[in-house]
């Protein structure tokens, strides 16, 4: 068996409509799928997709990874908008990449991340 990638992530949502408007904002276009149970997914043009799902408990996650194109433009943006980022936007150089730690309306922890 071998993995060739990942097809889809999803985070928990304590409030999916809070949550929905939170991503929709942030990817600059509404789900791809949504308001058919308890769930919106968005997906990329790599084919790769992004979800929220409320279920019946509420777990925080972090670690994702969404690509942009300017780590710091993407920061500013989204500081200016009210998002909180650790560090006080704190962008982390390494060898391989640019990144930044923010936190979405559900407590979440999300990386905005440039390859060099």
């Amino acid at each position: 068996m071998r993995v060739n990638g990942i097809d889809a992530s999803y985070y928990w949502a304590q409030d999916l409509d809070r949550a929905v408007s939170f991503y929709s904002t942030l990817f600059g276009v509404p789900p791809t799928t949504a308001g058919f149970g308890p769930f919106a997914e968005w997906e990329f043009p790599g084919g790769e997709a992004f979800g929220l799902y409320k279920g019946e408990e509420f777990k925080a996650s972090d670690g994702i990874m969404f690509a942009v194109d300017d780590v710091a433009a993407a920061v500013a943006e989204l500081r200016a908008r009210g998002v909180k980022f650790g560090g006080d936007g704190y962008i982390e150089e390494t060898p391989a990449c640019h990144m930044a730690f923010g936190t979405d309306s559900e407590g979440n922890g999300f990386i905005l991340h440039k390859r060099k």
